[in-house]
């Protein structure tokens, strides 16, 4: 299983998750079974309000699941249609989140708990 981790900067597993997937500098791209670290710069990061393109933010690379502080409504259907799912975080390490993602701690986004905007203060 391959997730994706929206960060501020490449700091590896130790990278904070930020708190925001549309306007995340990089995604760290973490495979759970080779434990292999991949970090791309989002391809999307100057979209429009609401206009979020998460597949080209990602740059093609596929990816199962999404660790993330927040998500839009827009992004996250975009997301679903692809068979990705995305969990809420917390800020904290990608590792700790990794390790909640895999104790099944985290709980699943929907559309009644994405953003409506880019400051919804999650």
């Amino acid at each position: 299983m391959k997730v994706c981790i929206p960060v501020q900067e490449n700091k590896g597993l130790e990278s904070i998750a930020y708190n925001h997937f549309g306007s995340a500098p990089f995604f760290l791209i973490y495979d759970l079974e080779s434990e292999q670290i991949k970090v791309i710069e989002n391809e999307d990061l100057h979209h429009a309000h609401g206009m979020c393109q998460p597949l080209k933010a990602l740059g093609g690379e596929m990816v199962d699941a999404i660790l993330v502080g927040g998500i839009g409504a827009g992004a996250l259907m975009k997301l679903s249609n692809q068979g990705i799912k995305a969990y809420r975080v917390a800020n904290e390490t990608v590792l700790k989140n990794i390790e909640r993602l895999k104790r099944n701690e985290l709980a699943e986004f929907s559309m009644n708990n994405s953003c409506d905007h880019h400051d919804c203060g999650h």
